[in-house]
């Protein structure tokens, strides 16, 4: 095999399919690279089993070919490989022996035998939706928080996708809050409900460039998500099982209403924060009157008293929160203006817009109310 690389689309495909090389494996063929340059073009494959993404890569085909690089020695090569006079040329022998060569550089390492490596699963391309790329990163963004870091739940280590006719609902949660985009699709589609894991969310959210013109196609089978966009393919294991019953935990009855800015809002909270330390776990009390809302916070570090102005109608109401909670929904939301709804101080809050296009649950916490 021989290739011609100019060093910045080599980089490019680097970067894409690293995002599959497992930090631990007993498998060694999975900390490689796949170079397959065996048809007409020039494809970069990496795959832990779980996860795996393949790519097109710009370059000249000298001779066709295969071959397996490691993946961590093959990326620092290029990465520091000076290319101001010449391209990257990649070169292997029938023994997998390859040289990496640019200008006065050149390394010889071991490679492997492409057929060893896994090839990503097939996927039946029968069910499908179609997005804009944009789209789909900001759901990511505006919900992958809510997911559990922890394993013991798998179900809340992913995220619904849930197709209902020209609806698309993307859903997170981790015990204490739960995320919710409701998004409207150009067309309808097949009805289609699965568990996509968060890692694949984060990592595929890396690669999108976020451009509203370019779409994703997203194919659904019963044990894999594919993800195709421009010259990429991304193909995930979902994660097997019943989600939790969402609707079941939504709630359209409130006693309070209170409108505020957002930034205002979010600032606020965003100062008391300094007093407080993850270990600490002190709430933030808000106190909802007619004009604004109280905010306090008291830590063995001190404590903090602010205001903000603000709509109320119905109930007064004292209720506090994991401020960290309040302040990953705020930054999701867009508007300008947000609304919460609560019944009591011990029922969940809800941020939601009228079109019900978010909605973000927060469970409240106890607290010791102060005279």
């Amino acid at each position: 095999m021989k290739l011609t690389f100019e060093k910045e689309s080599i980089l490019n495909g680097l970067n894409i399919v690293s995002k599959a090389i497992p930090s631990k494996t007993t498998m060694s063929i999975l900390e490689c690279i796949l170079i397959d340059a065996s048809a007409n073009e020039i494809k970069f494959t990496a795959n832990d089993m779980e996860m795996g993404i393949e790519t097109k890569v710009e370059g000249l085909i000298l001779e066709k070919g295969k071959i397996a690089l490691e993946a961590k020695l093959f990326y620092e090569i290029i990465r520091k490989l000076s290319t101001e006079d010449s391209a990257i040329s990649i070169e292997s022998d029938e023994k997998f022996n390859t040289t990496i060569s640019c200008g006065k550089s050149v390394f010889n390492i071991p490679g492997r035998d492409g057929e060893e490596f896994s090839y990503l699963p097939y996927i039946e391309r029968d069910h499908h939706i179609c997005l804009s790329q944009f789209t789909l990163k900001e759901a990511i963004r505006q919900t992958i928080f809510s997911i559990s870091v922890n394993d013991s739940n798998k179900m809340m280590s992913g995220e619904l996708f849930e197709v209902k006719e020209n609806k698309l609902r993307v859903v997170s949660l981790d015990g204490h809050r739960i995320s919710i985009r409701n998004i409207t699709l150009k067309e309808n589609y097949d009805a289609i409900k699965v568990i996509v894991p968060g890692k694949t969310l984060t990592e595929i959210s890396k690669i999108l460039s976020g451009d509203n013109e370019k779409d994703v196609q997203i194919y659904f089978s019963k044990n894999h998500i594919l993800f195709e966009f421009d010259d990429t393919i991304m193909v995930s294991r979902l994660i097997e099982g019943e989600y939790f019953k969402i609707d079941n935990m939504l709630s359209s009855d409130y006693e309070t209403k209170v409108t505020v800015n957002k930034k205002e809002f979010l600032d606020s909270i965003d100062r008391s924060m300094i007093l407080i330390r993850e270990s600490d776990r002190k709430p933030i009390i808000l106190n909802v009157t007619d004009t604004e809302i109280g905010l306090k916070v008291k830590s063995s570090f001190g404590s903090m008293n602010g205001e903000v102005s603000a709509h109320k109608t119905g109930r007064d109401i004292m209720i506090a929160f994991n401020p960290k909670f309040l302040v990953d929904a705020l930054r999701a939301i867009d508007d300008e203006n947000v609304e919460l709804y609560m019944m009591n101080p011990k029922s969940p809050c809800f941020i939601r817009d009228e079109e019900l296009q978010y909605i973000y649950l927060i469970l409240p916490v106890n607290f010791i109310a102060e005279g």
